[in-house]
């Protein structure tokens, strides 16, 4: 199954808030937004991918315990990116001075770009839309 891409913007342009509430109103889905402003509705993944996902977590919260720098997200953590894209990475781990400085609202969305990420590709994703998305976290 692969991602449902709805492109919004000859109607109307959310804000962050607006998108904000979309995910909320149906938490039961998995959504993303890219720079240009169009909704990408992820299926679910596979066991497999899930798997994966799951042990990848795994790793780097081990690493991140001994470390103790930073925190580490999981693919259900929302990123507003300085190109004004909305992500979720599989995972992802943000130095804790950087969210100090912000002081965000922990329930909303981290409102900047972490520090380290991973994406793991399945077999329904597309390489081109994943290194587009790759290069939004740089």
């Amino acid at each position: 199954m692969t991602a449902l891409i709805l492109d919004l913007s000859p109607v109307i342009e959310l804000t962050d808030e607006q998108f904000f509430q979309i995910c909320q109103n149906h938490r039961d889905l998995r959504f993303e937004r890219t720079a240009q402003g169009e909704i990408i509705v992820m299926p679910p993944t596979g066991w497999e991918s899930g798997n994966r996902n799951s042990r990848l977590s795994q790793r780097l919260n081990n690493w991140a315990d001994i470390d103790g720098t930073g925190l580490v997200f999981d693919s259900s953590t929302g990123f507003i990116l300085p190109n004004g894209a909305t992500r979720s990475p599989d995972a992802a781990w943000v130095k804790k001075e950087r969210i100090a400085a912000l002081n965000p609202d922990p329930a909303k969305f981290l409102p900047m770009a972490p520090d380290f990420v991973v994406e793991l590709r399945s077999a329904t994703d597309s390489l081109e839309r994943l290194q587009l998305k790759m290069r939004e976290y740089m």
